[in-house]
């Protein structure tokens, strides 16, 4: 009788449906609401959903001196890398950036008994269990493969993470006072998506149109067709806009360089 007067959610948008009517009448925050349906929503998903796809993977070759290896971590920030030999599909162990430094103390060291082991897991594999795997082996960083063996991508837990709490922040997080427009070391420029068109018109002397749009990340979505994914690249009017971080369906950050002249 309790369910034919009052009937529950049948599906899970009757129950997302239900979450929001709940945030209404302020029987729950919307930032319980919003992880509530993350975590709905994260049911649904698979690794290949939400990998860095392997084009955008940052990883260190082997055989590689070791002040290159420094040099790439340094420039992308990250702190844990896989390492190949030979071809970049051929990933031997993950590398911890900390772990690098145990070399220049100490040059003798062989690097390959720095590093860890390799997790694959298939693109197929739901974000549930591999959340529960990551958990229970203690590992951050899985390789992705495709159905024929080759490295399709790249996911972290924090990756999964993101996808119930929304992107989690980092050094790449604006400070109150600091303007949206840095200079980074390698000579590119870390873009706020929220910076002005204008303003970034005058620091890289570009004509990026300013008549439909005041932000810059509402125009690479409208030109890329939606909001572009971290790891994305998009290109404008000699421009390449490459997604470093995104929080609540935008773009947080960019790093922009100018883009590569094609031959004549």
């Amino acid at each position: 009788m309790l369910e034919f007067l009052h009937p529950g959610p049948d599906s899970t948008s009757e129950l997302m449906a239900a979450l929001a009517d709940a945030e209404r009448r302020d029987l729950i925050e919307p930032e319980s609401r919003q992880m509530l349906e993350g975590v709905l929503r994260m049911a649904e998903l698979c690794a290949g959903d939400v990998m860095v796809a392997a084009p955008r993977i940052d990883s260190l070759d082997i055989e590689a001196a070791y002040d290159d290896l420094l040099d790439q971590v340094i420039d992308s920030g990250h702190s844990r890398f896989p390492v190949f030999e030979g071809e970049r599909d051929n990933i031997i162990g993950i590398l911890l950036a900390k772990d690098l430094l145990k070399v220049q103390r100490a040059p003798e060291l062989n690097l390959r008994t720095l590093l860890r082991p390799t997790v694959f897991v298939p693109e197929s594999k739901g974000l549930n269990e591999l959340l529960r795997d990551f958990r229970s082996n203690r590992n951050h960083l899985a390789i992705v493969i495709d159905e024929f063996g080759n490295t399709a991508g790249l996911i972290t837990i924090e990756d999964v993470l993101e996808e119930i709490v929304g992107e989690i922040e980092d050094e790449f997080d604006d400070k109150d006072g600091e303007s949206g427009i840095y200079t980074l070391a390698d000579g590119s420029q870390r873009v706020a998506g929220d910076a002005l068109i204008s303003a970034v018109n005058h620091s890289f002397s570009a004509d990026l149109p300013e008549d439909e749009f005041d932000t810059i990340g509402g125009l690479v979505a409208q030109q890329h067709g939606r909001v572009p994914r971290r790891a994305e690249v998009i290109e404008l009017h000699g421009l390449r806009f490459a997604v470093m971080l995104t929080r609540g369906g935008a773009v947080r950050w960019f790093k922009v360089t100018r883009a590569e002249r094609s031959p004549a």
